[in-house]
């Protein structure tokens, strides 16, 4: 488990209490705050100064000659406003900021969506910003995946009219399993470990014989295994059907949704959120199954997604 930013000096070295006392002395200089900027144009004298400001930053951090602490003193936070047609795509390329350093300094989820009407914080600095009490699926990926060696500082920032303590990370960039979390195209496997079954596309279906489209993966573990919600999301439906038997569907961002079919049992509770890695349920073999099993599926938009290309590795037997 990963260590607080402020270690136990009894386990610290002598650079790691070097680094906590840095870390606080930044912390408690929060980042200057730079006005709001109006248009990202570069007739707008505001959006000017920030564009120049992470030019200043770039320079900085290839030249490998500040510490984290300098960066921190370097960093001011701009403020902007989307208009319609914004996305954090195109804000990032306007701004010349990595989309990682604007989503994780906003608190924006995966799939990246920008809230009308909600002001955007644009860090002067390239980098990432890890909360120090992650809360979110996305956040606690990225809190593991950065080790306690890599150069980091604490500093404030307020997101949401809540003032929040980040880990800030200069120059780092997200991990591919970051980024594939964050692009909506990775999920957490739902079971400790089973055998696939029946994989997604044309098959025959074991029950009726009738051919048709499998649109999930089912994979067999014994009745009674623990089933896990596949990334955070709040619980959409739990019922009982003739064919799903005892299901369970979960929303998440990006327009996502994830089913869980022919459970034993449902432990998730309708319009509650959930976290990934949650306890939703059981494998049983209820409905039109032949054996204990967990029928598995991903849609986007209501499109059925083969669960194989998206899932984190799992244990298959």
């Amino acid at each position: 488990m990963k260590r607080s930013v402020f270690f136990p000096i009894q386990k610290a070295s002598v650079r790691a209490c070097l680094f906590c006392a840095l870390s606080a002395f930044a912390a408690a200089r929060a980042p200057a705050e730079g006005p709001r900027i109006r248009s990202l144009s570069p007739t707008d004298a505001v959006f000017a100064q920030l564009c120049a400001d992470v030019e200043a930053a770039r320079g900085l951090l290839a030249s490998r000659a500040a510490s984290a602490e300098a960066a921190v003193g370097m960093l001011t936070v701009y403020e902007y406003l989307p208009e319609a047609g914004d996305s954090l795509m195109s804000v990032a390329a306007r701004c010349a900021l990595p989309y990682e350093t604007i989503s994780t300094a906003n608190r924006i989820g995966a799939g990246g969506d920008l809230v009308r009407g909600k002001p955007l914080l644009l860090p002067s600095m390239p980098g990432v910003f890890v909360p120090e009490r992650p809360e979110t699926d996305m956040e606690r990926i990225a809190d593991a995946a950065r080790p306690e060696s890599a150069p980091s500082a604490a500093v404030s920032l307020t997101v949401d009219g809540r003032r929040v303590r980040f880990r800030y990370y200069p120059g780092a960039e997200f991990t591919p399993t970051e980024r594939a979390f964050f692009l909506n195209i990775a999920f957490r496997f739902p079971l400790p470990a089973a055998r696939v079954t029946s994989s997604f596309g044309l098959r025959r279906n074991p029950v009726t014989g009738n051919l048709k489209l499998h649109e999930g993966v089912d994979l067999a573990a014994p009745a009674g295994t623990e089933v896990y919600a596949t990334r955070d999301g709040v619980v959409a439906a739990v019922g009982r059907d003739e064919i799903y038997g005892i299901y369970i569907v979960i929303e998440h961002d990006g327009a996502w949704r994830s089913v869980y079919g022919h459970l034993s049992e449902a432990l998730a509770v309708l319009r509650k959120p959930v976290r990934s890695g949650t306890i939703i349920g059981k494998v049983g073999s209820t409905g039109q199954s032949t054996g204990p099993h967990l029928h598995f599926e991903l849609r986007r938009n209501g499109e059925a997604r083969d669960p194989a290309s998206l899932l984190q590795r799992g244990t298959i037997r």
